[in-house]
This record gives C-alpha cells, structure tokens and sequence, in this order.
C-alpha cells in the first residue's frame, strides 16, 4: 500500500503520536492478495444483544465461514483480527491489518435499532450525512469506552462528540473508491441473491476504518431487534448465506481492481470477469493516454493502434482519451490492457453531463 506523502504529513500532524505506530506497514512485494477479516465485538464486549442474540457470535460465526471459503481459493491470504470469544481493542484491529499491509479490511457487525427496523447497509469511511449514521458509529465506537486509557489512545477522541469526527477521513481518502466498490459490491449480492432489504452504502465516522490505511468497509449484516431478521442471523443457514454474499463480493473486487497487479496471484491467472458489470448512471469514465500542446490526429497509428481515441481541448492542453464507458469494471479493465500496451502513466477520469470530476467524486455518487 502507498499512501500520499501530504496526507501522512497531514496525518502525523493532526494525530497524536501514540497512534502512529499503526501505520509502520511492511512494503514487502509479495504475490498474494491479503484480507483481513474483522469480527466485531468479543469477550467482554458482546456488541448488541437484540431479541436475546449475541452480536459478537454471529459476527465470528460469519467471519469465520468467510475465510474458510476464502482460503480454498488459492491465491489469498486471510488474517483474522480474532478467531475466538477474545475483546480485541479497536487500535489493535486496525494495527493488525495495517502490519500485514493487507490489501482489504473487511469489518463484521449486526444492527440493533428501538423499532423493528431491518436490512442491510455497508459502510465506508467519511463524515455521516445524516444522524442515523452518526448513531450507528457512535453505538460501535463506543467499545472504546471499555479499552484502559482509551484517551490517550485514541488522542482524545469522544465518540460522543460530532466534533471529534471532523477530519478523521484524511487517511482513506485515497482508497475511497475502492472501498465503495467492494460496499457496491457487498450490498448488490444481498439485495439481488438474498432478498434482503437494501439501506444502501453509507458513509460515517467508524473509529477502527479510519485506522485501517487500505480499502476498509463495515458491514452491517441486518438487525437483530427485527423479529424476523434477527433469528435468521442467527440460523446457520442466514449466517452461511450471508457469508457466501460476502466472500463473492470480495472475490469480486480482487477480481477487478487493479487488474495487472492481480494477474498471477497464487500463480494462476486470475479470472478476468466477462459479465459482470458495475454501472455509474450519468457518469462517463475514460481513461486519459497523454496530454500536451500538440495536436495530433486521433488515428491507431499515433496511439499504438487504439482505435476510438478522442481529443479535446482543456486548459490551454490537447487531451487524449479512450474507452469511454459508464461501467467502471469495464474501464479498469481496459485500464489494465492499456497500461500493458505501452501507457503506463495512463490514468482513469470520469465526466458527469461533459464536466470532469474525480473518480472519487463519481464513486461517491452512490454512497448515502
């Protein structure tokens, strides 16, 4: 993982230094794709108890059914923050991922609400957009409150308090995108193969993402003061089928993020997805081949036989750009294969009604 100089600068700065030793990650190359796999709660802290059901099982249990379907794959690593009944400090699982230089981290909740509230929601990091969310990181942040000199652990941060999440984003800024795909990714195999309620992917303030330096999501399997949806969290059969949702939305993302780092992971070639499709509605990508000020004919011949190759005028700079889709699975791909013909500088850019916007912003466009 590398992360951009300015925001640990801005990072290093802001937060106090009993917090920076979570971010001294080995950067050893390595072929593997490495998860780690969360279980929240455990021990002393049982998460929420709704209609009797204990949080902190059925987030082990699923956990536990993830990585085993995980590990036959071959090619992918799994860690796990905790893989028994033990309390884990938030810093610690973060810590944890952040020393394997773990390519994913993948958080296991269940939802608890005064009303028989149900469905599912994954979330990313960021500011809440609305109080519901801000209840719900505050219900899971407040686990620090049990942890021995939580204040100078975590610098004085009060979960309690909308102020100290003001900033706390900086670090997963830069896997954003990546994040909101898995969440995408995640919510989609609920919704279409399970039949779940879909909440949607969220963003808020979740003390244990903003440390994790890597694609982070915290899923939220559905609520167990449903009368329905807690007993069949509960089940063996809704805890292995909430598993399988998870463990394919993932194989989903190694699949198709960063294609040309992942094309012999254990190996093998990675299967690269035909069908699959994650469309942006309203939002063109392209990927950008060179700029300059000279004006050149969009043939194959001056862009080592691409063909569809458009040019536009920005800045006072001609512009290049190819493959435009809405599908961003498609556009990583064609990135890839780009990269591999001769444009390694090449980069991904997204438009929305012909204005340029970033990725990120694009991505977001589906976030809550």
């Amino acid at each position: 993982m590398r992360t951009n100089l300015l925001k640990l600068f801005v990072f290093f700065f802001i937060f106090p230094a009993s917090l920076q030793n979570l971010f001294a990650f080995n950067d050893k190359p390595r072929d593997r794709f490495v998860v780690v796999l969360d279980a929240g709660h455990g021990g002393k802290d049982p998460g929420n108890m709704g209609n009797g059901f204990k949080e902190k099982d059925i987030a082990l249990n699923i956990i536990l059914k993830i990585g085993e379907a995980l590990e036959k794959q071959g090619g992918i690593e799994v860690i796990y923050t905790r893989d028994s009944d033990v309390f884990i400090p938030l810093d610690k699982r973060a810590r944890i991922a952040n020393e394997a230089n773990a390519d994913l981290f993948v958080s296991v909740h269940c939802n608890s609400h005064n009303s028989q509230a149900y469905g599912t929601e994954t979330f990313v990091l960021g500011l809440h957009k609305t109080e519901e969310n801000f209840e719900i990181a505050k219900k899971e942040n407040s686990v620090i409150f049990l942890e021995e000199d939580y204040e100078v652990t975590y610098g004085g941060f009060n979960p309690n308090s909308p102020e100290s999440y003001i900033g706390m984003a900086l670090m997963q800024e830069e896997y954003l995108n990546q994040s909101i795909l898995l969440a995408d990714f995640v919510q989609k195999n609920f919704t279409n193969d399970l039949k779940r309620k879909n909440r949607g992917v969220k963003q808020a303030g979740f003390v244990v993402l903003k440390m994790a330096v890597m694609p982070s999501v915290l899923i939220e399997t559905g609520f167990l003061t449903n009368n329905h949806e807690g007993p069949y969290l509960n089940s063996g059969g809704g805890q292995n089928k909430m598993a399988a949702a998870i463990v394919e939305a993932i194989e989903k993302y190694a699949n198709s993020i960063n294609l040309s780092n992942l094309e012999s992971i254990g190996g093998v070639s990675a299967p690269v997805p035909t069908s699959q499709s994650e469309i942006y509605e309203g939002i063109t990508f392209k990927i950008q081949l060179a700029a300059g000020s000279k004006r050149l004919e969009t043939k194959p011949y001056n862009f080592k036989g691409l063909n569809n190759v458009e040019r536009a005028r920005e800045d006072g700079m001609y512009k290049y750009y190819y493959g435009a889709t809405s599908d961003y699975i498609k556009i990583n791909k064609l990135h890839s294969e780009t990269k591999q013909n001769g444009y390694p500088s090449s980069y991904i850019v997204a438009f929305r009604n012909g204005s340029k916007i970033t990725v990120n912003e694009a991505l977001k466009s589906k976030v809550n």
